[in-house]
């Protein structure tokens, strides 16, 4: 025993479980930026980033792409509607969206060469095509690495869960991972764990348990005087920083938005999820990726545009206008991407399959031109017509918009440079 608390209590001391903030992953977070005090960074356009993550390949044709004059076989047999930009339609299930046209861009050429899910999801996450010799970073471990915490606040948060392992922190370490909840704030009862004091702990225990750990920290200080130590204690104090933090409670408390705006949103996950996200990033959190649906849709794809799309449109609407009423647009880029497109032609099944070779994805504020339709496909959306967005381009010009110098080389295991994004531009043409 050690003052009165077990050694279980004292190994649990300053561990947040689920947060990927483990001891070692502190230390190793601390060490590294430690190591880089300076970073290649310059004011970017954008505080925060919202990564609305569709997984399964959304299909462009059946939604910022149709192709209302193709043959049945490949527009397939839904409508479209006129959005406020002169001559640009979207698919019907895109209303709301479309009444906010002139407030976002929609890339009609992005292109890439996975048609696997997994291979397509690490290349729009990382930037970079699968390796087998190396796992690498998503946006938003890069973001925490480079850019560190802010408010308090983890950097990068993923809600309700990790999309995909390709969102995490490849070889950077699970330290520059993200903050994940374990609910969906759709739900009821939505509670984020490691933000509550465990079951039978309450603050007064919580208190001394902290005290707990100050006695025996300057206990091994004084055993011995290592870098590392200082380490930990940083990082417990950040840890413990955000269990007894009222402000990080508070950023999650999607339960303190008003019922008007819920409803605004659309009580459904995609809604609930991006009201969540609004919050996060306006507390202070760097880069939240939320997922919604599936959208990998072989069969029957008319069906499951009108079971998935109609809650999209409205809460991503929402978002926009919400983030502009309180003057955040400007400050926060919005981008929603899945791992590819669908084949031009609709199959035997009235699906439709795989097609990496040109789809479409949407940005908004963050220093994204507004009311633009940037590139497009051929007629079929079989290929790109004009200005194909590559995924290292996309890449740089996210992390141009957030100041991060994309070339920037980073340490790999075995000492190995490796560049945040290998060989992309910036795409001015993008920028306002």
């Amino acid at each position: 025993m050690f003052g009165g608390g077990s050694r279980r209590e004292f190994l649990q001391v300053g561990s947040v479980s689920g947060l990927g903030l483990t001891l070692g992953g502190l230390l190793k977070a601390e060490s590294a930026r430690a190591d880089t005090k300076t970073f290649d960074t310059f004011a970017g356009t954008a505080k925060s980033v919202i990564h609305i993550w569709l997984p399964g390949g959304w299909a462009q044709q059946e939604t910022f792409d149709p192709k209302p004059l193709a043959p049945l076989e490949y527009r397939g047999d839904m409508a479209t509607v006129e959005t406020c930009l002169p001559g640009v339609v979207f698919n019907e299930q895109l209303a709301h969206t479309a009444k906010i046209a002139d407030r976002i861009t929609v890339v009609r050429s992005m292109t890439h060469g996975e048609a696997a899910h997994e291979r397509g999801t690490h290349n729009m996450f990382t930037g970079y095509r699968p390796s087998p010799a190396l796992t690498f970073p998503s946006f938003g471990s890069v973001v925490s690495h480079e850019l560190g915490p802010r408010e308090n606040l983890p950097p990068y948060v993923c809600l309700p869960n990790l999309p995909a392992p390709d969102a995490g922190a490849g070889y950077l370490g699970s330290a520059f991972g993200p903050f994940t909840l374990g609910s969906d704030p759709a739900d009821p009862k939505f509670t984020v764990r490691d933000l509550a004091l465990p079951g039978g702990v309450d603050p007064q225990r919580f208190a001394n348990r902290q005290k707990l750990r100050d006695i025996v920290g300057r206990h091994f200080q004084r055993m011995e005087d290592n870098v590392n130590l200082e380490a930990m204690d940083e990082f417990y104090t950040r840890a413990y920083d955000l269990v007894s933090s009222a402000r990080a409670r508070a950023a999650f408390d999607i339960s303190s938005e008003s019922d008007a705006l819920k409803d605004e949103y659309g009580r459904n996950q995609a809604g609930q999820r991006m009201l969540l996200a609004r919050r996060l990033v306006e507390s202070g959190v760097r880069l939240v990726t939320l997922n919604y649906g599936g959208w990998d849709m072989h069969q029957k794809i008319k069906d499951g545009i009108n079971r998935t799309l109609p809650a999209f449109d409205q809460g991503y609407a929402t978002l926009i206008r919400d983030l502009e009423r309180r003057g955040l647009l400007d400050s926060t880029l919005v981008m929603v991407s899945s791992e590819f497109g669908r084949t031009p032609k609709i199959n035997k099944d009235a699906g439709r399959d795989h097609w990496p070779k040109v789809f479409s994805i949407v940005l908004a504020g963050g220093g994204i031109k507004r009311g633009l339709i940037y590139g497009s496909s051929d007629s079929i959306a079989a290929e790109p017509a004009d200005s194909p967005l590559t995924v290292e381009d996309l890449a740089t010009t996210v992390y141009h918009c957030l100041g991060i110098v994309a070339d920037k080389e980073l340490v790999a295991p075995g000492n190995r440079p490796v560049e945040i994004v290998d060989g992309g531009k910036v795409r001015k043409a993008l920028l306002a």
